[in-house]
């Protein structure tokens, strides 16, 4: 994927509006960025808990929570002003958390109750109940993506190390869900799609404790990690909706 320039979102014509829920994240904020830039986008909500600053032209802040679901009702109702979304991506998620307790687990003894809700709560309920509120926004008639960052250990089949409890099986549980809103989004909006995304290991306070072990060319900026995921959003199809792609294209394993 190239590292400079526009990502050409190729297949949504023009004048889109986009949404990004977790706008205030490494990730979300680059996002954000990315889809400000693209001359194809008239307008970019930026949705995050927190207050946001500085946005970029074409952006406007949003405020939701995705664990109060009232929040994130109001949000679509704003959004739902503008007319049709092109784009809706969620980019939130937690691996770890040192003032909640969170951490991943390295074995079966380290499961906490509380851990796994706040891990399912995020990873997974979240951009459910996003999903809930977002896909009936999505355009009918032309091209539309609602798409949520899911992670490569969510995989069931790709994992031989074990380890990272919360964390694998929240995500797991968020690619059932991606699968599962596809099936029922083909039905009432054909032209629309719903997957997830894997981005890889990018310079974020989410991977900052697990990083000296992978490879520098293997770690990228939040920059480069959104054009390269504005370009698998440029390039899914239709058979695409349901599966987990990563940032270079390649369908992950459920």
């Amino acid at each position: 994927m190239p590292d400079s320039g526009y990502t050409d979102l190729l297949g949504f014509g023009e004048n889109l509006s986009t949404v990004v829920i977790g706008a205030s994240g490494g990730i979300g904020s680059a996002l954000v960025a990315a889809l400000a830039a693209e001359p194809a986008v008239k307008r970019v909500f930026a949705a995050a808990r927190s207050e946001l600053v500085d946005l970029p032209p074409k952006a406007s802040a949003l405020q939701l929570d995705l664990a109060n679901e009232p929040s994130l009702e109001r949000a679509a109702a704003k959004c739902a002003a503008s007319g049709g979304l092109d784009i809706v991506i969620v980019a939130s998620g937690v691996l770890h958390d040192e003032v909640a307790g969170l951490r991943p687990e390295k074995r079966w003894t380290e499961l906490r109750a509380d851990s796994l809700a706040r891990a399912f709560a995020i990873n997974c309920s979240g951009p459910a109940l996003a999903a809930k509120h977002f896909l009936p926004l999505l355009a009918t008639g032309r091209r539309s993506v609602f798409a949520a960052l899911s992670a490569r250990v969510g995989s069931i089949g790709d994992n031989r190390l074990g380890g990272w409890y919360a964390y694998r099986a929240s995500k797991a549980a968020l690619n059932m869900m991606i699968r599962t809103l596809a099936i029922e989004l083909e039905r009432v909006n054909p032209s629309a799609l719903c997957i997830g995304l894997h981005p890889g290991t990018v310079d974020t306070r989410l991977s900052a404790p697990f990083q000296s072990g992978v490879p520098a060319e293997q770690l990228f900026s939040p920059e480069q990690a959104a054009r390269q995921l504005l370009s698998v959003i440029s390039e899914a199809g239709p058979s695409d909706s349901g599966r987990v792609l990563a940032w270079d294209g390649q369908v992950i394993a459920p």
